[in-house]
């Protein structure tokens, strides 16, 4: 898109005031959206999975942290992977220091991978981050929530994300599931998203997103080629 100039300030406020009115129509929207997205139909869930932790195991109903909903981001560090996927690191810098604005609106937010706790601990360590991380190794949660590939995804070629079948290109995938639980202590899956759906996990787009250059990322091999981990820039 080339970007045209004046010097003309009334004609820059026309421009801007017309792109206003999208702008506050896209607001509108996107809370339209939020409500579609709260009047979803709630899963019960009957498995009280157990994933790893570093004091030992958890059950899917503790990680709510006596809150009552919860946000667990499929963190993409497989059992084999030597560190985080650097994408999935970009997300939790962006809202690891927000988990304790989460908490004052009864929501607990922690992230979960295939890797080995061991392995998750000492990366969190490295990166400096906050959030609580708990390893599935020994489970089938990302196998049902669809982020990781299962055996017989792998043997078969293809396996189901995004709410679609695709091809195999990779075992591990990113994604972002919500959890309520209710008065009576049962577990409901509320919503889950994938792909350019976790955008909203960081304001770093929004911010670029502001910008007259913008994202800059069509030439790139996929958009978010240029991301790096904060610590390799």
């Amino acid at each position: 898109m080339t970007q045209g100039t004046t010097t003309d300030k009334n004609e820059w406020l026309r421009a801007r005031q017309a792109l206003l009115e999208k702008e506050k129509a896209f607001s509108r929207y996107s809370d339209e959206i939020a409500d579609m997205r709260r009047e979803l139909p709630k899963l019960r869930i009957d498995a009280d999975y157990v994933f790893d932790s570093t004091t030992g195991p958890v059950l899917l109903s503790e990680l709510f942290d006596n809150r009552s909903q919860l946000i667990i981001q499929h963190f993409m560090f497989g059992p084999d992977a030597g560190a985080g996927c650097p994408i999935c690191s970009f997300w939790a810098d962006g809202y690891d220091p927000l988990i304790v604005h989460l908490n004052q609106r009864d929501i607990t937010m922690v992230a979960v991978s295939r890797g080995p706790i061991e392995k998750l601990e000492a990366y969190r360590q490295r990166m400096g981050w906050q959030f609580k991380w708990v390893s599935s190794a020994n489970n089938s949660f990302n196998f049902e929530f669809g982020v990781s590939a299962s055996p017989s995804d792998i043997e078969n070629g293809k396996m189901n994300y995004n709410y679609a079948e695709i091809p195999l290109q990779q075992k591990e995938l990113p994604g972002a599931s919500v959890f309520e639980r209710g008065d009576d202590g049962a577990i409901y899956h509320t919503y889950s998203t994938y792909g350019r759906g976790l955008e909203s996990f960081n304001a770093t787009y929004g911010l670029i997103d502001l910008t007259p250059h913008g994202r800059q990322e069509g030439d790139l091999p996929f958009p978010l080629a240029w991301v790096r981990r904060r610590e390799d820039y």
